[in-house]
């Protein structure tokens, strides 16, 4: 069960997310992609009491710091919302290849859909401590650099390094302490 260990155990509590697009094809390469995760963050911002710390967006993935007093539930409902719109958007323009990608992608078992966009699982990781939490927003913000996109975390625009800078975002978000 390789899943098991990414269970978020305490879901009221920060934890540090990873969710990956399968085969980790490059989806996030349009500012209307990004768009579609952002609005589902503003929504559960404010209807779900989602506390959001921390975010990167990179081509075929997404890094987070958050919390909720359901954060399971908020992610089951990013990942089934975000997928939708996704798909929806890659048929607009006739992604047939990355298409058939998240076609072949799909389990068998899953009949409810023809596609599947995340990987499956949320890879969480329970921040304990403010020490921890501080080691993860790092690692949100440096990602762009240490992949060679930017020379300095504030210069890529999908992420909340900008907010940390005192700079406006391109969401709003609650600031760590």
């Amino acid at each position: 069960m390789g899943r098991s260990r990414y269970v978020i155990t305490e879901p009221d509590k920060p934890h540090f997310l990873t969710w990956t697009v399968v085969e980790w094809l490059p989806v996030f390469t349009r500012q209307e992609s990004v768009e579609i995760l952002l609005e589902s963050w503003r929504y559960q911002r404010e209807h779900a009491d989602l506390k959001l710390y921390g975010y990167v967006v990179l081509e075929n993935h997404v890094h987070l710091a958050a919390q909720a007093p359901r954060l399971d539930k908020c992610v089951a409902s990013f990942k089934s919302f975000t997928a939708g719109r996704l798909i929806a958007l890659l048929q607009h323009y006739g992604a047939k290849t990355i298409l058939k990608r998240l076609h072949f992608a799909k389990r068998k078992h899953k009949v409810d859909r023809e596609h599947q966009f995340w990987q499956e699982g949320s890879h969480a990781e329970l921040i304990f401590s403010d020490a921890m939490m501080r080691e993860k927003l790092d690692y949100i913000h440096y990602n762009p650099v240490k992949r060679g996109f930017v020379d300095l975390p504030e210069h890529w625009r999908y992420s909340s390094a900008r907010n940390y800078q005192g700079m406006e975002g391109l969401i709003e978000i609650d600031p760590w302490h």
